[in-house]
């Protein structure tokens, strides 16, 4: 465990969705590792209990709870929202981390599956920031912090709908965070725009190329010729959920290895 000096999450209560996966579970143990409480919720609640298990048995006493949350399901969000709140004693931080991949070109995507694509990458973080504003607003100084994409900033056309979505986080959390100041509400909110990272998401690529082919392929466009790793991501919202970032709102955080500026 991180030493109580540089326990840099200190209070801080965080609601975590995607929680089982490979970014969701690295933020997940660095909140944690630094004082925070964590309540984690996925689609695959198994593996969020799994986790929340493991954090406490690291802990050595309960910080970290969990259930199953299907985020487009508003009724859920609300539910689970109180449910933490009341097994936390609170929520100063929401880390809007759900989201699913998606392949079709304009010509090809079906309809269903831009439905689909919208309602986990966006509606799912318009309905996190809705419904846990009243507990983050109690609990000042609090921070939202979605995770978007570099997908936002750079297109790929067999990308179109994934693409989008991540845009739409991007513009959703500035306006966020403009309300909330405007408002004069201490509540920040800030996205994470990550390149390729290694979790499960690039699976598929390992498994058709072969690691050294499919790496070498990733970072041909990113100046720091790597793939990021989860942690990368998970000091990210470390510093985005800690009094540390007290002045930072509606920002774009990029972790691309340069991507951008090439």
């Amino acid at each position: 465990m991180t030493s109580p000096q540089h326990l840099r999450a200190a209070g801080k209560r965080a609601f975590i969705t995607g929680a089982a996966g490979g970014l969701g579970s690295a933020m997940a143990r660095m909140l944690a590792r630094h004082g925070a409480k964590v309540f984690l919720t996925d689609l695959d609640g198994d593996a969020a209990s799994a986790l929340a298990d493991e954090i406490n048995r690291e802990a050595g006493s309960q910080v970290a709870w969990s259930a199953p949350q299907d985020v487009r399901d508003e009724s859920n969000w609300e539910r689970l929202l109180a449910e933490a709140a009341l097994a936390m004693g609170g929520i100063s931080v929401l880390v809007n981390n759900a989201g699913i991949g998606s392949l079709g070109a304009i010509g090809a995507i079906e309809l269903k599956e831009w439905r689909r694509v919208m309602g986990v990458n966006v509606e799912s973080v318009m309905l996190g920031c809705k419904h846990a504003m009243p507990y983050l607003r109690d609990a000042q100084p609090a921070s939202i912090i979605n995770i978007s994409s570099l997908a936002a900033f750079k297109v790929d056309p067999d990308y179109t709908a994934y693409n989008t979505s991540k845009a739409a986080v991007a513009m959703l959390t500035k306006s966020v965070a403009v309300d909330c100041a405007r408002q004069k509400i201490d509540v920040r909110c800030n996205s994470i725009h990550p390149a390729f990272i290694r979790t499960g998401i690039i699976t598929p690529f390992f498994d058709a190329l072969g690691e050294d082919e499919a790496t070498r392929k990733l970072v041909r466009g990113i100046p720091l010729r790597r793939l990021g790793d989860p942690d990368d991501v998970a000091y990210a919202v470390l510093y985005l959920a800690s009094d540390e970032s007290r002045y930072v709102t509606a920002a774009e955080l990029v972790l691309d290895g340069g991507a951008c500026a090439v």
